[in-house]
């Protein structure tokens, strides 16, 4: 008995390998790498010498006024996609519920964002916001609207307003597929009694959805926060962080540092985005008392 499990150990052991070391080449060791180069010179520019710095990097990133405004431009970007993503999926989840004719195909229609690359999306959005021939201008046009082509991609404010519109229409699906299971999973047992103790439609929502529903809603907010903010493809594709860094964000802040090849800096960011998300997923847990909903 023993000896067949000890096979069997060695058996699971050996079948698990394979995953285990691909997990670690191309997973930790590069998480533990940037970890260590953050506190190096390491200019790609110049590998003949990488000594230690301490928090050099870290000052030198503080220091860059660039930094800040990607940091700003974050708080705007996550805060108000999250937001519209959010309202807009919980309409999509609470109308995808209802039995309709054509209810597959619309359902079909709706997810298929989710099946599209971000950087792919942004470059659909950056043709459709185009100032000269964008489909947008021209619908803006046509409905009388405005009376001359806006430069959406190439003036600062409009830039990043576009940016969350095409940020919006990407998560509003996630939000629509996560929160439509979760409404499935309340029995049905609870909205016959509360329909037979008299409580109205926007009652039973509020007393008997929202109950049920809301760790749920807490997890995949906190997951939907972490993911827009490591959302950099979108912004990359649509803009390139510009004009002038107006749609800069920390992410994109980061890939800079990287096609300049400074990646001690890139280090030292991307541990200060890593030590920002840990810091805001314990507040967050916290605010919510996740663990005493479930």
């Amino acid at each position: 008995m023993r000896t067949f499990t000890l096979r069997r150990a060695r058996f699971i052991a050996l079948c698990l390998l394979p995953g285990v070391v691909f997990v670690a080449l191309f997973t930790y060791y590069p998480m533990i790498r940037g970890a260590v180069i953050a506190f190096q010179r390491y200019n790609l520019f110049d590998l003949t010498s990488t000594p230690f710095t301490g928090l050099e990097n870290f000052r030198a990133v503080l220091a860059e006024d660039r930094f800040w405004t990607a940091l700003r431009n974050t708080g705007t970007w996550v805060v108000v996609s999250l937001f519209f993503q959010f309202l807009l999926g919980f309409g999509l989840a609470l109308m995808l519920r209802r039995h309709f004719r054509g209810r597959g195909l619309y359902q079909a229609w709706v997810f298929f964002p989710w099946a599209m690359s971000g950087f792919l999306i942004g470059l659909l959005w950056r043709w459709m916001f185009n100032g000269q021939f964008g489909v947008i201008n021209d619908l803006l046009l046509k409905t009388g609207l405005i009376d001359q082509r806006i430069g959406f991609l190439a003036t600062p404010g409009w830039a990043m307003t576009s940016v969350i519109v095409a940020n919006i229409w990407y998560g509003v699906t996630f939000f629509a597929i996560m929160i439509m299971a979760a409404l499935q999973s309340v029995p049905r047992e609870l909205y016959e009694a509360a329909a037979v103790d008299g409580a109205s439609r926007l009652r039973q929502f509020w007393h008997v959805t929202l109950p049920h529903i809301r760790p749920t809603l807490a997890l995949i907010v906190l997951l939907r926060i972490i993911w827009i903010l490591n959302f950099p493809d979108l912004i990359y594709s649509m803009t390139g962080g510009g004009p002038a860094g107006s749609t800069d964000i920390i992410t994109t802040f980061l890939i800079q540092q990287v096609i300049g090849g400074d990646y001690g800096r890139a280090g030292a960011v991307g541990l200060l985005i890593l030590g920002l998300l840990l810091a805001f997923s314990v507040f967050y847990l916290n605010a919510t008392r996740f663990e005493k909903a479930r």
